[in-house]
């Protein structure tokens, strides 16, 4: 079966290169901001969550194939913007936590439970992304619940306001 291709899929597929980059670029500027609730995270993190829900929309538009052209895509160019040592960690950490969120998405969505879908994958994504990304930038010593935890909130603040906007795109 071939998918027709969907025009929204090239905003939303940009829009996923241009949260990495952005993301990579926050984080080698400003190092860590606050996200609330007294915790402290990357100034990429908000970028670096709206990803997650990116990345679903691109999926379920375009296919698997577009999903990772424009993750490596967006590793890619993270390199013209940040460290070598931090766009290698954001590289690894953004492949890994993507094939993640993918694994955990693509059944729920074929459930019909496409709300289910983006928030428990974003929520995977996240969390796998907070560790790795932390762990291979900064070291194991700045892998703590503090870190962690602050990386995720702030990553699912974003995924919350995507999800607002695609879902209304959707409409």
């Amino acid at each position: 079966m071939t998918r027709k291709f969907d025009p929204i899929a090239l905003i939303t597929g940009t829009a996923f290169v241009a949260a990495i980059v952005l993301a990579n670029w926050l984080t080698s500027r400003y190092g860590f901001v606050s996200v609330g609730l007294g915790l402290s995270a990357t100034a990429g993190t908000y970028a670096a969550g709206a990803t997650f829900t990116l990345r679903d929309d691109v999926q379920d538009r375009a296919g698997l194939h577009w999903v990772l052209l424009v993750i490596a895509v967006g590793c890619a160019v993270s390199y013209l913007v940040a460290t070598p040592a931090l766009a290698g960690a954001s590289f690894v950490a953004f492949m890994l936590a993507e094939l993640a969120d993918l694994a955990v998405y693509t059944p729920l969505k074929r459930s019909g439970r496409w709300n289910a879908a983006v928030w428990i994958s974003g929520f995977v994504g996240a969390v796998a992304d907070s560790l790795i990304f932390l762990w291979l930038a900064f070291g194991s010593a700045a892998v703590t619940a503090s870190s962690v935890s602050g990386q995720v909130l702030g990553k699912m603040w974003a995924v919350g306001a995507v999800w607002l906007i695609v879902r209304w795109m959707r409409r």
